[in-house]
């Protein structure tokens, strides 16, 4: 019999719509999701290479990874994604249930482009009605959704169950590569504690012995740097690298460029 209380509903199964181009700028991908491009495109940039997903493709995003995104509608009409976020209790039930555990860590890139299946384009078509009728899916119908997901993802690739079942947490990595690779996200300073495999403390702790000076002083200084180089040598406009340096506002970005360099990012 299904439950009627006062759970709060589930937000595991998510349509994206959105009229104009949307740069939402950086995102921390807690859990894998599985993915549909309806219409429109995305852009994915990891701070190493860039991925461009179009309509029609389905995409398995890796969680534990940062991202920036752009999001561009088709000529005249709608940006539309469907997405399945698969959470970890979920993964770990499933693993349990049928004996499931990954072989070995997958670490390569931030998500897997999933080739053309029939199971895959059957089961999003399946959602959409939902989606379309503006009422939220119960929790139980996306409890078993995410059952089926995992079911089918496993079918089309038995070896996705290296990256579904791996439940290990990041550990303990190189902090100045890694800070140099990543500045330009903008995430709080306990997320790229969790990403080197660090508490928040032990992050900071080593982040003085190494750079000596605190993470949030040594964030802006690296980004006002790259950002002149990209403004002087390259020129682009201050408007088009403030987001993608990891800065919050345009004015922000002036402010402290300003204050770093004597002179506006818009006169150099």
């Amino acid at each position: 019999m299904l439950k009627h209380d006062k759970e709060p509903v589930l937000q595991q199964i998510k349509h994206s719509c959105y009229i104009s181009r949307s740069r939402e700028g950086e995102q921390f991908v807690p859990e894998h999701v599985f993915s549909y491009q309806i219409a429109g495109s995305i852009e994915i940039n990891d701070g190493t290479k860039t991925y461009v997903v179009n309509e029609g493709d389905f995409r398995l995003s890796k969680r534990n990874h940062l991202i920036k995104f752009i999001k561009t509608p088709p000529p005249n009409g709608e940006y539309k994604a469907l997405s399945i976020y698969l959470d970890q209790e979920t993964l770990r039930n499933f693993s349990i249930e049928y004996g499931l555990k990954s072989d070995r860590h997958n670490a390569e890139g931030p998500f897997i482009v999933l080739k053309p299946n029939a199971l895959y384009k059957s089961f999003m078509d399946s959602l959409i009605p939902y989606q379309q009728s503006g009422h939220a899916i119960g929790n139980e119908l996306q409890r078993l959704k995410l059952r089926e997901a995992i079911l089918i993802l496993l079918q089309a690739n038995p070896e996705l169950k290296d990256v579904l079942f791996d439940f290990s947490e990041p550990g303990k990595i190189d902090l100045e590569g890694f800070m140099n690779k990543n500045y330009q996200f903008n995430v709080e300073l306990k997320r790229f504690a969790y990403l080197t495999g660090r508490s928040l403390a032990t992050f900071k702790r080593d982040f003085d012995k190494i750079f000596h000076i605190t993470p949030s002083r040594w964030l802006q200084q690296r980004r006002l740097q790259q950002a002149r180089y990209l403004i002087k040598e390259k020129g682009r406009a201050p408007s088009e690298v403030y987001l993608e340096l990891g800065f919050e506002d345009l004015s922000h970005f002036s402010f402290a460029f300003k204050k770093t360099y004597g002179v506006a990012p818009s006169k150099i």
